[in-house]
Parts: C-alpha cells; sequence; structure tokens
C-alpha cells in the first residue's frame, strides 16, 4: 500500500465544540493525521466535542498550540503546503490542490462570522475558496472542513 501524503486541519479560534467536534470526525473519516487548535480561543475536550466526535476524539489527535502563526510556519518548514480557506479567495481549493495531491497539506480553517485572523490570511500559503454553484456561498465551518479535506485528498 503507498504511502498517503499527510493531510492537517488547522482552526483558527473555532470555539464551538459542536463545530470541532464535527471537524474531528470528519478529519478521521477522511484521512487526516490531526486537528490543530490554539491553546486558547478554541474549543477544549468537553463531553458535547467529544459526543460530536462520534469517536473520532479518541482516535484523531486534536492538538493545542499557543501561536497558530507560529505553528503555520512550523508546518511550512516541514513541507507542508498550509492553504487557508477565506470565502473571498480568488482561487478555488481545486485549483490551489492541482499538481500538488502528493504533497504534505495543511488546511487552515477560521471562526464563523469573523473567519481567518489578519496574521493567519499573511502566514498561509495560499487563500482558497469552495466553488459553490448559487450565490448563496457560506457553509457552517464544520461543513467547509469536510468539503476541503475531501477537495484536498491525495
Amino acid at each position: 500500500m503507498a504511502i498517503r501524503p499527510p493531510r492537517l486541519v488547522v482552526l483558527d479560534r473555532v470555539t464551538d465544540p459542536h463545530n470541532v467536534g464535527a471537524i474531528l470526525r470528519s478529519a478521521e473519516v477522511f484521512g487526516a493525521q490531526a486537528v490543530i487548535g490554539t491553546l486558547h480561543h478554541s474549543a477544549p475536550e468537553t463531553g458535547a466535542l467529544a459526543k460530536t466526535a462520534s469517536g473520532a476524539l479518541e482516535r484523531q489527535p486534536y492538538l493545542r498550540e499557543r501561536n497558530l502563526a507560529d505553528t503555520i510556519v512550523a508546518l511550512q518548514g516541514m513541507g507542508y503546503i498550509v492553504l487557508g480557506l477565506d470565502g473571498e479567495a480568488e482561487v478555488s481549493i481545486d485549483t490551489a490542490m492541482e499538481g500538488k495531491r502528493d504533497r504534505a497539506v495543511a488546511l487552515v480553517l477560521g471562526a464563523e462570522g469573523p473567519g481567518l485572523r489578519q496574521r493567519t490570511k499573511e502566514t498561509v500559503d495560499q487563500l482558497v475558496k469552495i466553488d459553490f454553484a448559487r450565490g448563496f456561498g457560506s457553509l457552517n465551518v464544520s461543513n467547509a472542513a469536510a468539503v476541503a479535506l475531501y477537495a484536498a485528498r491525495p
């Protein structure tokens, strides 16, 4: 069996335990190696998070780092392509992934409403969007994570 290039999910201030639980579940289903949040301003490992994760919290590493920008830079230093999801981006995730499916990829998603912080936007390699069929182009962050993980599959 061929070794699959790693996929990570990085969360920028996603505080809702239901969203994080659902993201952990999607990360496990789509084969991500870990979900990374921030030490502060992210959902702690609570019963609500565990229940929503439906067993994925026990299987999927959920790491919480002190400084997200430093974490992104460290991932870039390890060879990861770091893509930040932003509805205002000009490039779709599908286009950004062309020719890169064999590379390590980290997907960065921001909190609902404010999205990615400016420092995060400046640190990622590229901002990408999920293409939508209609004018209403907004997904819940956990749904966006699932779609992005699928779009970034090796």
